[in-house]
C-alpha cells in the first residue's frame, strides 16, 4: 500500500482485507486505469459509511472524494457488493460465526370502533339477500 491510512480511519485489519481483497474485481484487462490503492479507497467507502459525512467530505487521506465515489457506485451496479455479502455470509455460516435469528410479529390491530363503518367507495351497499 502506497500511502498509509492512520488509525483514526483504518476499519478493516489486515486480515480482514486480504479476505476481501479476494472478492473484489480486478482492474487487469479492463480499459482505463489500473486500480491503484484499492485498499484505501475501499477503506473510504467503509468510513463514509460509517460515519456518514457525505462524498465531499471525505478526508484527503482516501484521495480524491471522486475516486472512492465512482468504485463505490461501480461496485454497486455491478453486483459486487451483492457477491460479497453473499460469499462473507456463507463463510461465516460454514464456519460458525452466524447466528441466524428470526424475529415474527403477530401483533393486531384493531380499528376504532368508530372506524369501520367508512364508506367503501362506490357508495353502494349490498344487503343480506344480495340485492341493492
Amino acid at each position: 500500500m502506497a500511502a498509509t491510512v492512520g488509525d483514526r480511519y483504518r476499519v478493516l485489519t489486515d486480515k480482514q482485507w486480504e479476505l476481501l481483497e479476494l472478492l473484489l474485481p480486478r482492474s487487469d484487462g479492463r480499459v482505463g486505469r489500473n486500480f491503484t490503492n484499492n485498499r484505501l479507497v475501499v477503506e473510504g467507502m467503509l468510513f463514509r459509511l460509517r460515519t456518514g459525512v457525505p462524498w465531499r467530505d471525505l478526508p484527503e487521506v482516501f484521495g480524491p472524494w471522486q475516486t472512492v465515489w465512482k468504485r463505490h457506485r461501480r461496485y454497486a451496479g455491478d453486483g459486487t457488493w451483492d457477491r460479497v455479502l453473499v460469499a462473507l455470509t456463507a463463510l461465516a455460516d460454514a464456519t460458525g460465526n452466524l447466528d441466524w435469528v428470526v424475529s415474527v410479529d403477530s401483533s393486531i390491530m384493531r380499528v376504532h370502533q368508530h372506524g369501520g363503518n367508512a364508506s367503501r367507495g362506490s357508495g353502494s351497499v349490498v344487503g343480506p339477500d344480495g340485492e341493492l
